[in-house]
This record gives structure tokens, sequence and C-alpha cells, in this order.
């Protein structure tokens, strides 16, 4: 049988993607219009991705979060389509760019064909699949709703992905500014400042302070350079070394949620990533326990992970979710005022969804906001610096002037 990719426009006017399987083109064809629907696409995947032929490349290495997108998209949409589980995992396999993904996911077939569930079979691989992912899973095939969960799933890891491309794109005109004023700083004092020492040491203790400080940071720069570059990627790997252990991290992202103009937009990131990944796991069927402490987790900062501890040991105790939260004073009243609604209405993993699509909206206003104050904040400081040194190399060659006259 082979494999056909679809879009369809169903009868109630949706347009839906997916795979089936068939013997030849036209079962296809009839298989999905059977039931009314009016086919816009069908693609046999073996001409396409790379089935059998091995004419797509993949790639080597530790799979990408896009990696792994979309082979949550993937196993969604095939399951979705019909296909036994074990069947969907030798797809997927087949379907990724990734030859190390590739590599896990048929490991992971042979389990679950030898009696394993998916879930089971891809928890042992933690470092690509983590608590989260494979927690969720395994709710959503306890309840019978696997593809419905592998859909919300690839959301999330969509989402996440779509965040970290808007982040790098937002960051790649400042970091260019940066890094030019960076440069043009160090050649100043390293080489245009150092060919005019011999010129303004006539002058001797008559140097204005401007140009005592140039030639003195010029001089520093060029006799200790080296000193100065060990000491950075020292300080750097000590710091990677500190926020390793667990006091370290807590402080770093203590810190970075007072940092003014990015607190803010970390704290709406990480709330928002936090009431996704709780959304997810309730909507999967996880014990809402397991969710708070897993979301806590998946949130990315530990001071949200100690928050989330708290909540989870309230609500064992009985308490209501929305006050639980409302009482650690980490969690903004947007999200307990939803939680409550959720809590009433029954349905808490689309009020989750609601406030993490809000919030998004607020980060990216937000990274749009921040981006557009750095941009002129660089170019101040080049120009500061710019008329800075000219002051410091004009005023003593006037002075010299005005001596010979």
């Amino acid at each position: 049988m082979a494999t056909y990719a679809f879009t369809v426009l169903e009868p109630s006017g949706q347009r839906r993607s997916g795979f089936v399987e068939a013997n030849t083109r036209e079962a296809a064809v009839m298989q999905l219009t059977s039931s009314g629907s009016f086919l816009l696409d069908l693609n046999e995947q073996a001409a396409r991705a790379g089935f059998g032929g091995g004419e797509e490349k993949k790639t080597r290495g530790k799979p990408s979060r896009a990696d792994l997108a979309m082979f949550s998209r993937r196993m969604a949409d095939l399951a979705d389509a019909g296909l036994p589980l074990d069947r969907v995992l030798q797809v997927v396999a087949e379907q990724s760019e990734n030859q190390y993904l590739t590599e896990v996911a048929e490991a992971a077939l042979e389990d679950v064909r030898g009696g394993a569930s998916v879930s089971a079979a891809l928890s042992k691989y933690p470092k690509i699949f983590p608590d989260v992912f494979t927690s969720t899973l395994q709710a959503g095939e306890a309840s019978g709703q696997f593809a419905e969960v592998a859909a919300r799933l690839s959301e999330f890891q969509e989402k996440e992905v779509a965040r970290r491309s808007t982040i790098a794109s937002a960051m790649v005109y400042p970091s260019i500014l940066a890094g030019t004023a960076v440069m043009v700083v160090i050649f100043i004092l390293t080489f245009v400042i150092p060919k005019l020492s011999d010129t303004f040491a006539a002058q001797g203790d008559k140097l204005p302070t401007p140009t005592k400080l140039l030639m003195a940071s010029g001089a520093f720069l060029s006799t200790n350079w080296l000193l100065i570059v060990g000491g950075i990627v020292g300080t750097v790997v000590l710091y990677r070394i500190w926020v390793a252990t667990d006091a370290g991290a807590e402080i770093r992202d203590r810190v970075m949620l007072k940092i003014p103009l990015i607190g803010k937009i970390v704290q709406k990131a990480t709330v928002s990533r936090f009431a996704r990944v709780l959304g997810t796991l309730v909507f999967g069927g996880v014990q809402i326990l397991d969710a708070l402490e897993l979301a806590g987790i998946a949130a990315g900062n530990r001071v949200f992970r100690r928050s989330a501890v708290d909540v989870r040991d309230s609500v064992r105790e009985g308490r209501p979710i929305a006050e639980a939260m409302r009482d650690t004073g980490a969690f903004p009243a947007v999200l307990t005022h939803m939680v409550a609604v959720g809590e009433e209405t029954g349905d808490l993993p689309k009020m989750l969804t609601r406030v993490s699509d809000a919030l998004d909206f607020e980060v990216d206003n937000g990274l749009r906001r921040a981006t557009s104050m750095v941009e002129p904040m660089i170019v101040l400081f080049m120009g500061v610096f710019v008329g800075f040194v000219v002051l410091a190399i004009l005023v003593p060659i006037l002075n010299s002037a005005t001596l010979v006259k």
C-alpha cells in the first residue's frame, strides 16, 4: 500500500489535510470523496518525501525544535487519518528529514511492535522527548484521543518555533549595530589612537583629560588584549557553570524578571508557555497535579517552577486552582481569572489556550517595542563615542597650533 498526502474541502466548508493509505491513487480518491468531501490535492509520499528512494539527504545531529514540531504534526495527521500507531511511527520515521530522529523512531517502532505503547517507546529518549511530551501522549493513548493530543502537542511546538524565530529575526539588526559599534571602538582604541600618541607626547601634562583617557584606554587594550579575551572567556565559562546549579539558575531567573523593559516580556512569555503546556496536558487527560508540576518545569523559569509546585500542593489539599495561583503572587491576574472561569465552566484547556494566545500577542508587541528602542540607543552611543574621540583628538591639535603661533 502507498501513503498519500491529501487536502480536502469538507461539506462543512473547512479544509482538512492529512495522510491516507490505499493500493492505488484511484482507491485513495474514492476513500476521500466517499463522505462528500471535495478533493483539492493528493500526492503520493514515495515520490516526494524520500520514501525508499533516498533521494532527499537527511541532516544529522540532534533534532531541532522544528524537526520535533514536524514529527508531532505528521504523527497527529497520520493517526487522524486512521493509520494504526505502529504504521504511524513507520511513516514518520521515513518522512523525517533528520537522520537521528529517523533512527529513534525506527527503534521506537520495534518497541511498539513488541507490545509497548508509543509514549513508553519514546520515553526512552528523554533528551529528545521530554516528560511533558511523553506524559501527554500516554494520557492521549489511555483516553483514546491520541490524534487530538498529538495535534495539540504539535501546535504548542510550532508556537515555540515561531516565537524563537521572531526573537531571532528581531535581534538581527540590533546585533549587527552592536557588533559594528564594538568593532569601531576597538579599531579606534587599538590602531588610531596609538599612531597619534607620539604626536601628542610633546604636550606632556598639558594634554586635556579626554585625550589622556583615550590614550590610556588605547594603550591598555593594545598591551593587555590577551588578558581581556581570556577574562571574557573565563567569565562566560564560570557563568555557565554557575547557572547549571539550582541556586544559580534561580537567581538568574529572578534577575531576568526584574530587568527593565525585558522583565515584563520574559514574564509574559513564561506564563504563556506555562498556560499552553498546562492546557495541553489537561486536554490530553493528564491528572491535574501531575500537569501542574510538568507545566512548571516546561515554563523554563525556576521562579514559576517553584510557584507551580506550591499550587500543586495547595490543590492537593482541596483548594481551587485559581485561588492557589493567586496566593503565590507569581501568576498575573489575567491567568487566574481565566482559570477560575475554566474551573466553573469545566473547560479549563480552552481558557488556558486563550490566555496563552493573548499573552503571545503581547509578547510580540513588546519585542517590537524593545527592538525599536534598542536601535536608537546603539546609534546614540556610537554618536557620543565618536564625538568624544573627535573632541579628544582636535583639542590637543588646536592647542599645538596655538603654541606655534
